[in-house]
């Protein structure tokens, strides 16, 4: 393939410059298509190497495991490789046409499924080990700190980063260039489904929730959102107010991007460098937290204003 075709789907597989981190753009993205090409003309499917990426994820988390730094710089190099994997899969099934719901399904919970596993090995590895300056070991204490880390941190903050990217890519590119989907919608595909096929209903039943849990705590951008359509099915010129939007939005596009992957995976690959996860787990409940709030009252703030202006 000449470089200027490489280019071409390189540049369609971003989606917007206001979205796209500036890792992606030069490093993850190129990789990615790179393997996504030479999986299409190995005819590997976009599943393979989505389940591949899981597999490979999987072994990082085994990697930081260990305390040993060569053991980490395996378990860094495996979660890059994972990561590439995550931007290959889907540039695979665009250049392929091969999208499929088992596809989405699983592209969906293959970031979870690798960080899950990696929370728990560091746990693990932790648990015996004595607290920065104490006699006391970690014991279950770290596994509390690791829950609160994962779960009431990373996959919120993850979530609703993810949202507004979406909400940004809606005023931006219109319904079509983004995946701004609802709870709503979700349920009534699910409600849809033939009886024979429940992987359909329990895809777009789980999928819902998602959608779900990011609506309940965005309530200034659900009146917003609502009070806009119903204005544009009369035909108004909103046009201003789709400006206004992405002008208020686009700063925070900064902050979708340091909530989502690469900063996260960058905290990791120091602390269990340096033998000290337990400050990966306190990155994500302090910093990555301040900033979460930070973006989602301004964003707030930003529907309120919004609103009232309508």
């Amino acid at each position: 393939m000449d470089k200027a075709r490489f280019k071409e789907l390189l540049k369609s597989s971003l989606k917007s410059k206001d979205t796209e981190e500036w890792l992606d753009v030069h490093f993850n993205r190129p990789i990615g298509l790179v393997m996504a090409l030479t999986a299409a003309r190995l005819s590997i499917k976009p599943n393979a190497i989505t389940i591949m990426g899981i597999v490979i994820g999987l072994a990082s988390a085994l990697m930081f495991y260990h305390t040993d730094w060569q053991h980490n710089l395996a378990g860094v190099l495996l979660l890059m490789v994972s990561n590439f994997c995550d931007s290959a899969d889907g540039q695979l099934a665009r250049i392929t046409n091969q999208k499929s719901l088992l596809g989405r399904a699983l592209d969906g919970v293959s970031s979870d499924i690798t960080f899950a596993a990696i929370y728990v090995a560091l746990c693990l590895r932790m648990q015996g080990q004595y607290i920065p300056f104490t006699n006391v070991h970690w014991g279950l204490s770290i596994w509390a700190l690791g829950c609160i880390a994962g779960f009431l941190c990373h996959s919120q903050q993850a979530s609703l980063a993810d949202y507004y990217r979406q909400i940004h890519l809606y005023f931006l590119l219109g319904h079509e260039g983004s995946e701004l989907d609802n709870s709503a919608q979700q349920y009534a595909i699910a409600k849809s489904q033939p009886k024979e096929k429940w992987f359909g209903w329990l895809f777009y039943t789980l999928y819902g929730n998602y959608c779900r849990g990011q609506e309940k705590r965005t309530p200034e951008f659900q009146q917003f959102f609502k009070r806009f359509r119903e204005l544009r099915s009369t035909g108004a010129d909103l046009n201003s107010t789709k400006q206004h939007m992405l002008d208020g939005s686009r700063p925070l596009m900064a902050y979708t991007n340091l909530l989502t992957f690469n900063s996260r995976a960058i905290a990791l690959y120091i602390t269990a460098l340096l033998d000290c996860p337990w400050l990966y787990f306190l990155f994500e409940i302090i910093v990555l937290t301040i900033l979460y709030i930070k973006m989602h009252h301004t964003h707030e703030q930003l529907c309120k204003t919004l609103n009232a202006e309508l």
